[in-house]
């Protein structure tokens, strides 16, 4: 009975255990050499790429669509730089990667596309995990400072254009979805009275009881603004509250584009958000120091980390910007299936310290 979650933390990080102890099996007994991390980044950058072109299309032709951006836009970020890091390894081994690189750029041109279309957070998401896995490749190799003024106004204006574009292509369409200012304009109008009585009503542990949605039949912490992905709480048929759209049509409660920190602080109170915080700090800590082990293995000649520093280079760039994005612009980065999406490759990057305490 200690093992079946009492609510929803308790089912966070009991899933947060499991997928730890799985990844440190898999990495233990998967043998990921630099072709097999390059086959699968490659695989999942032109899986998404179809996925997120047939969303759209099913937007324009029926206006309905599956959103799969939201929660998978981080592991699309993964592959991404993974793959690119797989370029840069093989080009100083001397490889001829043209053909493989134009691949590369073509996918990644088609999920920029593609994404965008879909969702304006996932552009900023993509933009920014890109940039990220730049800076950490280029620091990895070694090589010349990446933050140069010209490729940092690169970015400024395709993350510039990409909104014009946008906006121009709902004014032009009537498709407001697509729309970038109405986005803005939400957030001013709903957002705002969400923080606002988030700061009023935040406690240590959870909240005042009196601001929940449930009123006086909820427990004032844990109650589901925060939460796993509805369908596998469902399907363990646990008896947690949950909101079925709630917190995205009644707007006195939790808006979902809410920072991150507001939605968990709300849930789990001050002491959550700091655990939170710890979490991704501690992660990112733990990874880094892992990275730079592996550099010096590569640096000594030797190729037995190769695959799997390319795989932690890519996680640790789409972990970065996903906590980014979550914890300080919008709340459902790091919630729901998206919430999933984090624990995984989070748990992903901490598993490399087991595998690699016991193999170097």
């Amino acid at each position: 009975m200690l093992l079946i979650a009492q609510n929803h933390l308790q089912l966070i990080v009991e899933m947060a255990v499991m997928l730890f102890v799985t990844w440190v099996f898999a990495l233990n007994l998967i043998p990921l050499s630099l072709s097999v991390v390059t086959f699968l980044s490659l695989f999942i950058i032109g899986g998404f790429t179809f996925i997120f072109g047939a969303d759209i299309v099913l937007l324009i032709v029926s206006s309905s669509q599956a959103e799969f951006t939201h929660p998978f836009g981080p592991i699309a970020l993964l592959g991404a730089v993974a793959a690119l890091t797989s370029l840069k390894i093989m080009k100083e081994s001397g490889v001829d990667i043209r053909p493989l690189r134009r691949f590369v750029i073509l996918f990644i041109v088609g999920i920029t596309v593609f994404g965008g279309l879909m969702h304006r957070s996932f552009l900023i998401l993509w933009i920014l995990g890109l940039f990220i896995g730049y800076l950490i490749i280029s620091k990895s190799f070694r090589e010349k400072s990446f933050l140069t003024g010209k490729r940092i106004l690169m970015f400024l204006g395709i993350a510039g254009a990409g909104f014009i574009f946008l906006e121009v292509l709902a004014r032009v369409t009537g498709m407001t979805i697509f729309s970038p200012i109405l986005r803005l304009t939400r957030i001013e109008q709903y957002s705002l009275s969400s923080i606002k009585m988030v700061l009023n009503n935040i406690q240590l542990i959870g909240h005042n009881a009196d601001a929940s949605y449930w009123g006086a039949e909820g427990t004032a912490f844990a109650e589901g603004y925060i939460t796993l992905p509805m369908q596998l709480v469902l399907f363990f048929g646990l008896p947690f509250p949950m909101f079925f759209g709630i917190l995205v049509n009644q707007k006195d409660t939790i808006d979902y584009m809410v920072p991150g920190i507001f939605g968990y602080g709300f849930d789990f109170g001050y002491l959550g958000l700091i655990g939170l915080m710890v979490f991704v700090l501690g992660t990112i800590v733990i990874g880094f120091k892992i990275l730079t082990m592996y550099r010096e293995k590569r640096e000594k000649n030797n190729k037995k980390y190769l695959g799997r520093e390319v795989l932690l280079t890519g996680a640790l760039a789409a972990f970065i910007a996903q906590a980014l994005i979550g914890m300080f612009v919008f709340n459902r980065t790091i919630n729901g299936m998206a919430l999933l999406t984090f624990i995984f490759i989070g748990t992903m990057i901490l598993a490399h310290a087991v595998t690699l305490k016991s193999r170097l």
